[in-house]
């Protein structure tokens, strides 16, 4: 089948919609690129939409590849047969390929392959057509087989199952049948190592639970138990069936017949292909559950990177501890750092009094408006602190907690260590704390995406590919966002489309040199940015204040003459645009591309531009909840009604960030009164929430919440 139309049917789109986009990434165009400004090529798909094509087109060629690899292996070796080629000429996938692969795959020394060596393979083929030939026959038949190497009848039948076995086992038809009916009957088995020890792993102790009923994060659970040598796990399953199944496929006959040929079959199974098939079931069902932590991971990070920047404020970031004190910094609007200092208002030295006049003084000092504390060691006597400071001198501010998770990479890195190279390696992290309010793209672009904490056994995945998946949720949002060309670090830049690490420094060292960009064709001076990268990142590029308001737009620069053609027909500038002037309807629009021989959707992307030049598109989600007091969990009772923020989503519901030190869990049944598959379909990391406590556990410290059945406030 034509790759770009097996996409199409599988994404339910157009042949032409995948052609398009194969040949726009082979050209070398990016994904954020093609979304925003190729939409009439695309018939606008969106990020994921196109990057779901990228994912089949580069798995499908890898199939097609290796389909061609494994036709001339087999053909080379002499024994393609007109069967093997109709069966790879229409496998769908790679694990059918390597199926009809195997037996001519060069393999380690086997009794079948020693049984070869010995001349027995006649024998084998003698064996296998006569299926309901008995023990006696064979051996007769057996007995012209001796040799130096074969001194009896039973060690040449012997020889010849070995090699059947082995045939049978190594049969694709045989392994597809056989893997399919195993993996939609197969349960689960787990026991433990050792029962008498205690673990967090004792739930599953004594677990079972059908296959193809088994959640990727309990899937995912048991194997991290396995791993760490305190679980046993195991498929269950009853192998008669699977034999019979076998038998049928393999001599492609009805019922077993008793004989040498049905034990060599049987043997066969329980030696070489249910351990074989157990070990690929699981295997890829690993696969797919680690592909669904990397999504629900990306989906967090998502949401997290595009949560709304605190504008026009300056922060008092705490980054708390205990022994070492707590270290401060206080960061200007515009993430410049202010002051620095460490308190010692935590245990074990509790100097309350030395720790309020040395916040109280950088509050009065520096005109503070919030403070930002991490939720690291310490954060709960830090928020207790601030809370009674707060109260204590009716200060005007309010503080918020922040997952602080890559604090403490990021302020170890080189990167950290060239952008504050007069702070101490313990003072950087309380400036990421800070800076990751006021605008959290930018700052958490900083982190590794794995190290920022909103993930599910992410250190049990795939780590290529979860590194893959990451960078591309981190690409789409920066480039959704748009970056300050005059004011982004290297680390922002080179997640911009078409900007690489080193071209990255490349414009920061020309902006240290030359001063402030002043337009966007002013970039075509940086070192190795040719006209390729240009065409790539102009558009994701922002000046404010450019002596051309376009530059400060998400138009590309290739429809500028566009731009200026639209407002001409207005009749307006681009301020009047803004100010509401020039209100025009979808038909309007449609009409003016026809008059103006442009497409509808950069037109109309064109026009919503100009109507808010230099727009963030997270300017309409909500920002961080600030308090002015504490909550202990001992405040707490069940039915309670609390705001709180999601922390994160996970398979079985989402953690909320309701005040006290522990975050409490939502079931994904207590999210809402319809059926959902995931937590994710109702709830995102930094949704803001109203949420009822259920239960309580002060000795355990967990909190049970519900969305479901609230009083309205």
């Amino acid at each position: 089948m034509d790759i770009c139309k097996q996409i199409g049917q599988e994404l339910s789109l157009s042949t032409a919609q995948v052609e398009s986009v194969a040949r726009l990434l082979d050209e070398g165009n990016t994904i954020p690129f093609i979304a925003r400004y190729r939409k009439e090529v695309t018939g606008e798909l969106d990020e994921v939409k196109l990057r779901d094509i990228e994912e089949r087109l580069t798995y499908l060629r890898n199939l097609e590849a290796r389909r061609q690899e494994v036709l001339r292996l087999i053909t080379e070796q002499e024994k393609m047969t007109p069967e093997i080629e109709k069966a790879l000429t229409s496998a769908t996938t790679l694990q059918k390929v390597e199926d009809i692969y195997l037996p001519f795959r060069p393999k380690r020394r086997t009794r079948a392959t020693i049984a070869r060596e010995k001349g027995l393979e006649p024998l084998a083929e003698w064996l296998k057509s006569h299926p309901q030939g008995n023990l006696e026959v064979a051996l007769e038949e057996a007995g012209s087989y001796l040799s130096e190497a074969v001194e009896n009848a039973s060690d040449a039948l012997a020889g010849a199952m070995d090699i059947v076995a082995e045939n049978m086992a190594e049969h694709f038809a045989v392994r597809e049948a056989v893997r399919t009916t195993l993996s939609g009957n197969a349960s689960v088995k787990v026991a433990a190592v050792s029962p008498e020890v205690d673990s967090v792993y004792s739930m599953y102790y004594d677990y079972e639970e059908p296959l193809r009923r088994m959640p990727p994060h309990r899937l995912l659970a048991v194997n991290r138990g396995e791993r760490e040598g305190v679980l046993k796990v195991s498929l269950a399953y009853s192998d008669e069936p699977l034999v019979n199944l076998a038998w049928r496929r393999f001599t492609e006959l009805g019922s077993p017949h008793e004989g040498p040929l049905f034990d060599t079959i049987s043997e066969g199974c329980g030696r070489l292909l249910f351990p074989s098939l157990e070990r690929e079931i699981r295997s890829g069902l690993t696969e797919a559950a680690e592909e669904h932590a990397i999504k629900v991971f990306g989906q967090n990070l998502r949401q997290l990177l595009l949560g709304a920047p605190v504008r026009n404020k300056t922060i008092l970031a705490i980054d708390p501890a205990y022994r070492t004190g707590c270290k401060m910094a206080v960061i200007g609007s515009t993430g410049k750092v202010l002051d620095t200092a460490v308190s010692y208002f935590t245990p074990p030295q509790k100097d309350y009094q030395g720790g309020a006049r040395t916040v109280l003084q950088l509050i009065q000092k520096h005109g503070v408006d919030a403070v930002v504390i991490g939720n690291g060691t310490g954060s709960r006597e830090s928020e207790d602190f601030i809370a009674e400071l707060i109260g204590k001198h009716e200060l005007p501010i309010a503080y918020t907690i922040v997952n602080e998770a890559g604090a403490s990479v990021y302020s170890a890195s080189a990167l950290a260590g060239k952008e504050l190279p007069e702070l101490d390696v313990t003072l950087r992290g309380a400036v990421s704390i800070g800076r990751r309010v006021l605008d959290p793209l930018s700052e958490l672009v900083k982190i590794e995406p794995k190290s920022i904490g909103v993930g599910q056994y992410q250190h049990d995945v795939n780590q290529k590919q979860l590194g893959e998946r990451l960078y591309a949720v981190v690409e789409d949002c920066v480039n959704s966002v748009g970056v300050d060309l005059n004011t982004a670090s290297p680390a922002l830049l080179g997640y911009v489309a078409g900007v690489s690490a080193t071209v990255a420094r490349n414009i920061v060292a020309y902006r240290d040199e030359n001063g402030p960009f002043k337009s966007r064709a002013e970039l075509k001076k940086v070192p190795r940015l040719g006209p390729a990268a240009f065409t790539q990142c102009a558009g994701f590029l922002r000046i404010p204040g450019a002596s051309n308001v376009l530059d400060n737009t998400p138009i590309h620069p290739e429809s500028y003459e566009l731009a200026g053609r639209l407002l001409k027909s207005l009749s307006a500038s681009v301020s009047d645009v803004a100010a509401g002037s020039a209100v025009l309807s979808e038909d309007q629009l449609r009409v003016l591309a026809g008059e103006l021989g442009a497409g509808l959707p950069t037109l109309r992307d064109i026009y919503q531009s100009l109507r808010r030049p230099g727009r963030d598109p997270r300017e309409d989600v909500p920002g961080p909840v600030f308090r002015r007091d504490v909550l202990q969990m001992e405040d707490l009772r069940e039915g309670m009604q609390l705001t709180g923020v999601v922390r994160n989503v996970i398979d079985f519901g989402a953690f909320v960030d309701i005040g006290v030190k522990q975050d409490g869990l939502v079931h994904i049944s207590e999210i809402c009164d319809r059926y959902i598959k995931h937590p994710s379909e109702e709830l995102a990391v930094g949704d803001v929430v109203l949420v009822r406590i259920k239960s309580l556990d002060l000795n355990r410290k967990r909190i049970g919440l519900t969305m479901r059945n609230l009083e309205s406030q």
